[in-house]
């Protein structure tokens, strides 16, 4: 039985638009943004499990990190996969913007309701 991705008068051959070094460069980036995506989520898993409630790191400094880190994975996400680091930087800017001020009003409406819980849950004891 012949393989069918080897038939050269194939139509998926035909629509191949790409030499086998840009192929080998396609999956060289794919490995790669695998890689990263992993390591990012391991040191946020490693970091869960080591400094749980650890006495050298404030337990605001490690949910700031987590903050950080989960942000970075989702805009490399963005950029990666949804091709958006193709673009020109205008675009880029007109995309990202309205999401960086909505997740910077989130995270402002979560601290501040935090605090106030904080605060109300003080006076009452």
């Amino acid at each position: 039985m012949e393989r069918d991705d080897l038939i050269v008068n194939d139509s998926y051959a035909m629509a191949a638009h790409h030499s086998e070094e840009a192929g080998a460069a396609i999956r060289k980036k794919i490995w790669f943004v695998t890689a990263l995506l992993t390591l990012i989520t391991a040191v946020e898993v490693g970091m869960g499990i080591i400094f749980k409630r650890s006495e050298t790191f404030s337990w605001t400094m490690i949910k700031w990190s987590f903050i950080v880190l989960t942000l970075v994975k989702a805009a490399y996400i963005v950029l990666v996969f949804m091709h958006l680091g193709d673009e020109r930087s205008n675009l880029k800017k007109t995309i990202l913007t309205p999401y960086i001020l909505f997740i910077s009003y989130l995270l402002f409406i979560a601290i501040t309701e935090g605090f106030g819980h904080l605060e109300a849950f003080s006076t009452f004891h």
